[in-house]
């Protein structure tokens, strides 16, 4: 089954080499175990574009969709065979990033 973990975040571009480090060393092992799908880091949310096109015309808005004090700063796309072992790589990764994480599972 895959789980999306989502790396929640405060600030932008904050992660310390250290972090940077932490969670080239966790991808690596997610590799190695099979449990990684993909994985990526996002620009902040004032890079944002929403676009709403349910009445037939695209609507181009800049900015993130909410304002928030919190935000996603990254996300892991993890492949594990239940949910006990997806949160216990959530719990790895967040340790890696420093970061709150959430983890999804995909429908």
């Amino acid at each position: 089954m895959q789980y999306l973990v989502s790396v929640i975040d405060d600030t932008t571009n904050s992660a310390t080499d250290g972090e940077l480090g932490a969670v080239d060393v966790f991808n690596e092992r997610l590799q190695a175990d099979g449990h990684w799908v993909f994985a990526g880091g996002l620009a902040a949310p004032s890079s944002a574009t929403v676009i709403d096109n349910r009445a037939g015309a695209s609507l181009f808005t800049d900015g993130p969709f909410l304002e928030s004090k919190e935000y996603l700063g990254g996300f892991w796309i993890l492949e594990a065979p239940d949910l006990d072992v997806a949160l216990e790589l959530a719990a790895d990764g967040s340790r890696a990033c420093h970061r709150k994480v959430e983890v999804r599972p995909f429908l």
